[in-house]
């Protein structure tokens, strides 16, 4: 089939990919031009190509500085808590909808599940504060009410990594079930009955059926997951966070965030972030490599 007559026959769904094709190119591809800076010493009068070169100083400073391993320790450890619970949260919600038999109930939970999606990450970083409040706060009235005296959850740093994962799993998990509830969907129904002919309880059709048709699914997932470990979402951390909590709290995004656009320094973040999009990359290359040998499912 040649290109001009694959064109025609799929010049429709072409043009819809179209905008797709062009976000990537103006938001992805065209910033990592911008690289650049994190081997010069930028200035804003002078401009990118004008501003000299000063090679690997950047990266050596950070290296050397004292703040790398916490910034290592606080945002591996807060990929890593994210994903080992965030990421089999939804993988559980799907398989219990998909255990219910009562269609309204399903949808209910279905749509009450979904809608934190689409609450922006300010709003639900207020919910958690005002929640969460020593004075005032729901959580700390019912420990009161029980005895116990309240607690400044968002003060102390032991309790930011928590507050994080459970806030996260709130707001995404019935948005992230929707691609496994539609790969449940691919299994055929006619293995249920056989299994339920043999005899076969909830339980076991669960561990030898359901789970292995989604398999695949599950481990392209945890490899994009694994992937994007390392770049927590900034926003939220960002909003959750103070200065009281930065023994816990302070990652690596956020640390690009006030050595960047709180200080000026420029180069210094890009070459800070430029480190963190590298280790992003050797993790899900690793993950990937790791899967496609003891799985034989991969990205690529």
């Amino acid at each position: 089939m040649t290109l001009r007559t694959k064109w025609s026959k799929g010049k429709i769904l072409f043009a819809m990919f179209i905008p797709c094709l062009l976000y990537y190119l103006i938001f992805k591809y065209l910033p990592i031009f911008g690289i650049v800076v994190a081997f010069k010493n930028y200035s804003l009068y002078r401009g990118v190509w004008a501003s000299d070169w000063v090679g690997l100083k950047y990266f050596r400073l950070f290296f050397s500085g004292d703040d790398l391993w916490l910034l290592l320790r606080n945002t591996f450890l807060l990929g890593f808590y994210n994903l080992v619970f965030g990421f089999a949260a939804p993988i559980v919600l799907a398989l219990l909808l998909n255990e219910m038999r009562l269609r309204v109930f399903k949808r209910f939970v279905q749509t009450v599940s979904y809608l934190p999606h689409f609450i922006s990450n300010v709003v639900v970083a207020s919910m958690v504060i005002v929640f969460l409040s020593p004075t005032g706060g729901l959580l700390n009235r019912m420990l009161e009410s029980l005895g116990i005296g309240s607690v400044n959850f968002m003060a102390d740093p032991s309790w930011f990594r928590s507050i994080y994962v459970l806030s996260e799993i709130w707001q995404h998990v019935g948005w992230e079930s929707i691609i496994y509830l539609a790969a449940l969907t691919a299994i055929d129904p006619a293995l249920y009955e056989a299994a339920g002919i043999d005899g076969a309880n909830r339980w076991q059709k669960i561990r030898s059926i359901t789970l292995p048709g989604i398999s695949p699914t599950i481990i392209i997932l945890f490899i994009l997951k694994v992937g994007s470990m390392i770049e927590i979402g900034f926003e939220k951390v960002y909003l959750l966070s103070n200065p009281a909590t930065y023994a816990s709290a302070d990652i690596l995004s956020t640390y690009v965030y006030r050595t960047a656009m709180v200080n000026g320094n420029f180069s210094y973040g890009a070459a800070i972030d430029l480190f963190t999009a590298v280790v992003s990359f050797v993790f899900i290359y690793s993950a990937n490599l790791l899967s496609r040998r003891i799985t034989g499912n991969s990205l690529w």
